[in-house]
């Protein structure tokens, strides 16, 4: 029997497979098929926020930080830098901390 994945997943993944005396079958990514599926992983996590709540959400948070983190990484910064930038917006632009909801604007 067989279980067709076909998606990126955590490094230790292929050992844990293995741990449970089945085989995986996986290969290396080209830089450009890493991003798509870096890509393809993120919104499967955004997915997974929106259905969880609790611990669950944390944890599902976390893996979407996870990703970002590769994300960066793909574009020469760190989560780091791309934290700093969110700060520096939030300082700009505000943050999302008083819930405003804009209904519309009108024009003279």
């Amino acid at each position: 029997m067989e279980q067709i994945y076909n998606k990126l997943v955590r490094d230790k993944i292929p050992e844990i497979i293995q741990s449970k005396n089945e085989k995986p079958i996986t290969r290396i990514l080209t830089d450009e098929e890493y991003k798509v599926e870096l890509e393809r992983k993120l919104n499967e996590e955004y997915q997974e926020v929106l259905n969880a709540t609790g611990k669950d959400r944390i944890e599902e948070l976390a893996d979407m930080l996870e990703i970002i983190r590769y994300l960066a990484k793909l574009e020469n910064a760190t989560l780091e830098e791309v934290m700093a930038i969110a700060e520096e917006k939030g300082e700009k632009r505000g943050t999302f901390e008083k819930r405003i909801f804009l209904e519309k604007v009108l024009t003279k």
